[in-house]
């Protein structure tokens, strides 16, 4: 039996986010703390591998893990030969140019031709200074970045930013954006039979919980006559299913799938409509 490696960031709000969406979608893993390395599935036919998010491309690539979660910057920046297989709706960033808020830059064609430039993706900022036609003197750092201008480091920043507000309290002023990232998954290439089946199933199970996060399950009882007006703002996935009350021949029970966001007008309308014990539960997972 094939066991299938998924490589997930070993910490952070990102590793968090990852080992509860598989969780949630059936693949269940024993508990972990900081130092757990690597946890199996009971009958042994998944298991995680906890590494730097920065390593995981390379691990993939090389098949110590056949899939794995990181960030799209992350999958540019390294420009691994691997398969993004799937976005996901979390780990959202973007990568930007920064400069000094008192510089008098406003743009990047406005920079001198030659520049300092501080990055942990000196790849990405390479080559897009080269095209805008500068000559950049990329500075790699590992971790603040945002403190370089004002020690005399570099002149420009390229770093990833999710409000901005780290920039801001660096005094630092952004000038471009020159990618959004999202989380992603990626695949070795030369996956066996086995593994492809299984990645399509952990594929599938995790887009039926995102998918399910943005629904809601509502029950309520209505009366027969509203049918009609109900089905117009309650269609569900293809229509409400209505089911017979015991000792009732005016009423039935309607069974929807709905938006999230809609639910809120949804029952105010119910109401209007005769409609009684409205139930509001969360939907674990949907599968189209």
């Amino acid at each position: 039996m094939d066991m299938l490696k998924i490589a997930i960031p070993n910490k952070g709000r990102l590793s968090e986010k990852i080992y509860d969406l598989l969780n949630c979608a059936g693949l269940v893993f024993p508990s972990k703390d900081e130092r757990t390395l690597q946890v199996t599935t009971k009958d042994g036919k998944y298991s995680i591998i906890f590494v730097r998010t920065q390593d995981i491309p390379m691990f993939v690539e090389n098949g110590i893990a056949d899939i794995g979660f990181t960030g799209f910057d992350i999958l540019t920046e390294l420009k691994s030969k691997v398969d993004k297989i799937m976005d996901l709706d979390f780990g959202y960033c973007e990568m930007v140019v920064a400069v000094k808020e008192e510089d008098t830059y406003q743009t990047v064609n406005d920079l001198p031709e030659e520049l300092k430039i501080a990055t942990s993706f000196p790849n990405i900022a390479k080559e897009y200074f080269e095209k805008v036609g500068k000559k950049p003197k990329i500075i790699e750092v590992s971790g603040a970045t945002e403190i370089t201008p004002r020690l005399g480091l570099s002149d420009v920043v390229v770093d990833i930013t999710s409000s901005g507000s780290t920039l801001k309290s660096n005094k630092l002023r952004i000038i471009d954006k020159i990618l959004e990232s999202t989380a992603v998954v990626i695949a070795n290439r030369e996956l066996n039979d086995s593994k492809k089946d299984k990645t399509e199933v952990v594929l599938r199970a995790l887009k039926s919980v995102i998918d399910a996060r943005e629904k809601k399950y509502l029950m309520a009882h209505i009366p027969k006559s509203a049918l009609n007006e109900v089905s117009k703002f309650l269609p569900g996935l293809s229509s409400p299913t209505i089911m017979t009350l015991a000792g009732d021949d005016k009423n039935v029970v309607m069974h929807v799938v709905v938006d999230a966001d809609k639910v809120f007008d949804s029952i105010d309308k119910l109401k209007k409509l005769g409609g009684k014990g409205i139930l509001i539960m969360t939907v674990d997972q949907m599968v189209r």
